[in-house]
């Protein structure tokens, strides 16, 4: 990626939202616009437009961050080793645009899978399901239904 198109996508996407996906930046924890946030829809990626999460598999956690279940499919993400800040984690990262989405935890709904996947609001972008067919997400309705 040239630097003009980094300037690019910064200006399209904003400061936070490319610190969190290309420098695997973190926002502070309770003040995501998707963490308390509810609606019938699907969650794609803010960079690519990539589907990856739907409102059917999130959840209140109460850590501070958008928490899904899973992923809409398993291959719309990427797992990978983390060792910053002194801890190993689970990086999550979008398949398409390897957009740094946040981390996947075993602390989840045992009755779900038991993951918890930890995703940076500015990662992401919603799609409410009344607009998805327009936004060409129709063959994603059936699954927020």
């Amino acid at each position: 990626m040239t630097q003009d198109d980094k300037e690019f996508l910064r200006e399209r996407i904003g400061d936070l939202a490319y610190e969190v996906t290309q420098n695997a930046a973190t926002e502070r924890a309770f003040t995501g616009e998707y963490d308390e946030f509810f609606e019938k829809g699907i969650y794609v990626d803010i960079v690519s437009g990539e589907p990856l999460f739907s409102s059917t598999d999130k959840y209140d956690s109460g850590c501070g961050w958008p928490a899904f279940t899973k992923p809409i499919e398993n291959r719309m993400v990427t797992n990978h080793e983390d060792r910053s800040y002194g801890m190993r984690r689970t990086e999550v990262r979008s398949k398409k645009a390897n957009s740094h989405l946040g981390h996947v935890f075993n602390d989840g709904p045992i009755d779900r899978g038991g993951l918890r996947y930890c995703i940076n609001s500015a990662a992401l972008k919603f799609i409410p399901y009344a607009e998805m067919e327009k936004e060409g997400y129709a063959d994603y309705m059936d699954i927020v239904e």
